[in-house]
């Protein structure tokens, strides 16, 4: 791979010219980079797509082939794309649908607004891989044909598919009105009772680990249940028997469900699998005394899945965010906290809460303000990458709380280039800052040339485009490929050094 010419290809001043010149002698690696380029006219697109087929893919995909532009004979995988996006000729399906490649006939299968004739077609193909996607995707009326289909991989692809009708869903789980599957995968190539172990020394088999067959299909049957499940069309009555199910996968399908009624959820709180309950605790299904109780589970993962639930009451919260390990993020119910409950949670004595609250981008000017001065640095990490901070208070963050918050405050999007210079020269050094300095739109020469020091930051140091020149050149030629990349990408390399190193 010649990592420059793949810097150049996605370099946003790379004149039209140049572009020109690299599309004649792009490889695959080369075309992906051109093929992202914002300003790669119509003409500069199809000369790429065929110099490179697996960036006509890409192309495809981004709209920049039209149906002219492509020859469904000589490039199948582009006319795929483009009838799956409703943008192709459904004559192309036609003969696609006839294709000897079942992996084109598969992927036929998955576009919608397939002509009927072409739907009637696959439904009745010969692979069952080709049904069961085109079972997956199809619509409610296909979909309710091949719920009786004779195999189980098909049924199981109709259970997921959320445009299947909640009557035949109910009937795919509880087998009424349908007749027996005939196969399934396992009973295809295996004489059963065969089970697949889960070290399976044969290099070809694509059989899951632990799939089944006695002749009653249990392991796709249990997949298909597990499908219908997770499918939110699936009617609440018909899943309602699952809670004792002595699968523990089906159990913790069930437990996500928004449709559950209090006693059910009930009994789900007591499984004896902390999963089953941890996706109960993040359902908005629960009650209140259901929430109370599982603050108290002795499982983490639980009480972790609790404070993602948008009903939590801020009470609860609390007391999950003193125990419980949340991480940086944005819980759905401090995203709702109302004006009152903002400053409730601002006055918190615990500073766990605070966190949580300091999370949030759009809280008003006053609690911004309390929030950076917070003496707990964990508040201030916080708060520290807000926009709106002014110069004077990131500082103050550093001048108290020193490397515990110099990245973020270095990530903040108004840090100015002095304070950028300041913390590029922070003794002791921090190096999650000099990544945070040199990706930072703000950054200068002097804390670009700073972050060149550390490994980690060099690559995004050696794509500034404050970085003079010159030492972007000088990186042209660094060991880490990564950074010569990067500086082909530059774009504030010279033009003329462009043009030297295009062939």
């Amino acid at each position: 791979m010649n990592h420059v010419l793949c810097g150049l290809a996605a370099n946003a001043s790379l004149p039209s010219e140049l572009v020109d010149r690299l599309i004649a002698v792009a490889d695959a690696d080369i075309a992906v980079d051109l093929a992202g380029r914002a300003d790669l006219s119509q003409a500069q697109a199809i000369a790429l797509a065929r110099r490179v087929e697996e960036s006509a893919v890409h192309l495809a995909y981004e709209g920049r082939l039209t149906a002219a532009d492509v020859d469904p004979a000589a490039q199948p995988q582009v006319a795929l794309i483009l009838l799956c996006e409703r943008a192709g000729n459904p004559e192309w399906a036609r003969s696609l649908a006839a294709d000897p490649l079942v992996e084109r006939r598969e992927k036929l299968a998955a576009c919608a607004g397939l002509p009927s004739d072409v739907v009637d077609k696959l439904a009745a193909d010969s692979d069952v891989r080709v049904v069961a996607e085109l079972a997956l995707w199809t619509t409610p009326e296909v979909a309710a044909r091949l719920a009786g289909h004779p195999h189980a991989e098909v049924r199981r692809a109709v259970a997921a598919n959320e445009a299947t009708p909640p009557a035949v869903l109910a009937a795919l789980i509880t087998g009424d009105g349908l007749p027996p599957a005939q196969r399934c995968l396992v009973c295809d190539r295996e004489v059963t009772p065969f089970v697949h172990e889960p070290q399976c020394p044969r290099p070809d088999c694509d059989l899951l680990p632990g799939a089944s067959c006695d002749g009653s299909h249990e392991s796709t049957r249990h997949d298909m249940q597990h499908a219908a499940l997770r499918n939110p069309a699936t009617p609440t009555e018909a899943v309602i028997g699952f809670a004792d199910h002595p699968s523990m996968l089906l159990r913790w399908a069930l437990a996500a469900r928004h449709d559950l009624p209090s006693t059910l959820c009930r009994r789900l709180v007591a499984d004896p699998s902390p999963g089953v309950r941890a996706e109960l605790a993040e359902n908005p299904a629960i009650d209140d005394a259901l929430i109370r109780a599982l603050a108290d589970d002795r499982d983490h993962d639980v009480r972790r899945g609790l404070a993602h639930n948008p009903q939590v009451p801020l009470n609860v919260l609390a007391q999950l965010a003193g125990a419980t390990k949340i991480g940086a993020t944005l819980l759905p119910r401090i995203a709702a906290a109302t004006p009152t409950e903002i400053e409730e949670l601002a006055r918190s004595t615990n500073p766990a809460v605070r966190v949580l609250l300091a999370q949030r981008r759009d809280l008003p000017a006053e609690i911004h303000d309390v929030l950076a001065t917070d003496p707990d640095a964990k508040v201030v990490n916080s708060i520290a990458p807000h926009p709106g901070l002014s110069a004077a208070q990131l500082r103050a963050m550093v001048d108290r709380h020193g490397v515990r918050v110099a990245a973020k405050v270095a990530a903040n999007p108004d840090a100015t280039p002095a304070l950028l210079e300041d913390l590029a020269r922070h003794e002791p050094p921090v190096q999650k800052a000099f990544r945070e300095i040199a990706r930072h739109r703000h950054a200068t020469a002097p804390a670009l040339l700073a972050c060149l020091a550390d490994r980690r930051a060099r690559p995004l140091a050696a794509r500034h485009p404050a970085l003079p020149p010159s030492v972007i050149v000088e990186l042209l030629t660094d060991a880490d490929w990564q950074v010569r990349e990067a500086a082909a990408a530059n774009p504030s390399l010279p033009p003329s050094v462009m043009s030297d190193l295009v062939p």
